[in-house]
């Protein structure tokens, strides 16, 4: 059992998902035959209908059970196999502590919440799934009377799906970057409204992967909202429009970026704008170093550190050969962000220096900066791409990911969904199994007890 605490053991508090309670008390966010199965249950709980059909379970005499009113456990649990990172759990609790209950013939909603027993794990749990759902680890137990959560099931299961998919797809990344940092980049591939709820599963796949591998990677998110649930804020440096906005000269704004910034905020620059990306490094570097050694010989020690260049970012679009590296002829070899690029990018950045026209005693230090310059690379890495530039050793320091993040399968076609099910129906005082063929009430150690 893997479990990452990362608010020492407590769970989110519930304001912070900002449930739109009023429209999922209605079923708004529900299917229709949840809403239907509630419409019908509460009709016939107003009848004081009782059974009279034939019963599954045997050996019961099932005339006196009120349908209306019946209780049930259901069972929550992944089918990604042969794991997931479970995140959502904190959310599907505060839907189901706002959102339980029912209208009165008033109209006012009555909450129930307090009349269910629900077990769940805590986000940040591993649990695994061997393709056979008699043989599941749930990751959330409801019991109670079935027509007041009935509707919860569809925005609960997707809260789990999406915020275990984007968790357990970074943690995959991870693994494939081998402690290096990944920057979490799908912003922009999603609605604007997922924000937070991606980066919480993205700073959770952090915690896990440091806790597992006994690593350091930090978590890195680009807007304010993905690190809000979190207390992160979003970072960031220069962008294509930026140099587009200084007419083209990549090294101009980098220069004036370092100038007005706040010396914490990393200077990355950008090289990739005009398809020449060593070139365009050196340019960088030449007047980064000018700047920066023009402070530090005169004693401006803290002040030109806003001209130490932390990193370069490569972004090649896949369609685009740099003209830095030689053509064999084959796209996957020629286009891109590729294994020989940064090899070039590596080379010219740490020789930089021995072609400035400095002072002697400026070398050392010309030539420690530039070896401290890392390598960002971004523009369509996954796993399985960061995997083959780790094999190969490519040196590259900092992995920037984006849409795969966000994938809805894995690259084997692996399910990344939840399912939900009823497994068990009261009869009187004693549970009884009642589920549909081929699933079953199963166990998970990691459940516990919430109050």
């Amino acid at each position: 059992m893997v479990v990452i605490s990362i608010f020492d053991g407590k769970r989110l508090n519930k304001e912070t998902f900002r449930i739109d309670a009023g429209r999922m008390r209605e079923g708004r966010y529900s299917d229709a035959y949840f809403s239907n199965i509630v419409r019908i249950l509460e009709v016939l709980s107003g009848e004081g209908y009782t059974f009279r059909g034939n019963s599954d379970i045997k050996g019961i005499d099932g005339s006196a059970v009120q349908n209306g009113d019946i209780s049930v456990e259901m069972q929550f649990f992944t089918r990604r196999e042969p794991f997931s990172l479970v995140a959502g759990v904190d959310e599907a609790l505060a839907i189901l502590q706002e959102c339980t209950g029912y209208f009165d013939d008033d109209g006012t909603f009555v909450n129930t919440y307090k009349g269910l027993e629900v077990e769940a794990v805590h986000d940040g749990t591993f649990a695994y799934y061997s393709g056979d759902p008699m043989e599941v680890q749930p990751v959330l137990k409801i019991r109670g009377r079935y027509r007041d959560f009935a509707n919860l099931e569809t925005p609960i299961l997707g809260v789990l799906s999406e915020t275990t998919r984007v968790a357990t797809n970074v943690y995959h990344v991870l693994v494939a970057a081998k402690g290096k940092d990944v920057l979490f980049f799908p912003a922009r591939f999603t609605h604007y409204k997922l924000q937070a709820l991606h980066g919480y599963a993205y700073y959770l796949a952090v915690q896990a992967y440091n806790q597992k591998y006994y690593k350091n990677s930090r978590p890195f998110v680009s807007t304010d909202d993905q690190g809000e649930w979190w207390g992160a804020k979003g970072g960031g440096t220069v962008a294509h429009s930026s140099i587009a906005c200084f007419l083209g000269d990549t090294a101009e704004t980098v220069i004036q970026f370092s100038r007005i910034m706040p010396p914490e905020v990393p200077r990355i620059a950008l090289v990739d704008f005009h398809n020449d990306c060593v070139g365009e490094t050196l340019k960088v570097m030449r007047r980064m170093f000018s700047a920066y050694w023009e402070l530090y010989r005169s004693g401006r020690h803290e002040e030109a550190q806003k001209y130490k260049l932390f990193a370069i970012r490569v972004d090649t679009a896949s369609n685009m050969r740099d003209v830095s590296v030689p053509p064999l002829g084959d796209k996957k070899l020629d286009c891109g962000v590729n294994p020989r690029l940064v090899w070039a990018l590596r080379e010219a950045i740490d020789s930089a220096y021995a072609k400035w026209e400095i002072p002697y005693n400026a070398v050392e230090t010309a030539k420690l900066w530039c070896r401290e310059v890392k390598i960002v690379v971004t523009g369509g890495f996954n796993a399985k791409k960061i995997s083959q530039f780790e094999d190969l050793g490519v040196p590259a320091d900092i992995y920037g990911v984006g849409s795969s993040l966000l994938e809805n399968s894995s690259e084997n076609n692996t399910k990344n969904d939840y399912t939900a099910d009823i497994v068990k129906v009261k009869v009187g005082d004693r549970w009884y199994p009642m589920s549909k063929v081929g699933r079953m009430a199963c166990d998970n150690p990691d459940l516990e007890k919430i109050q």
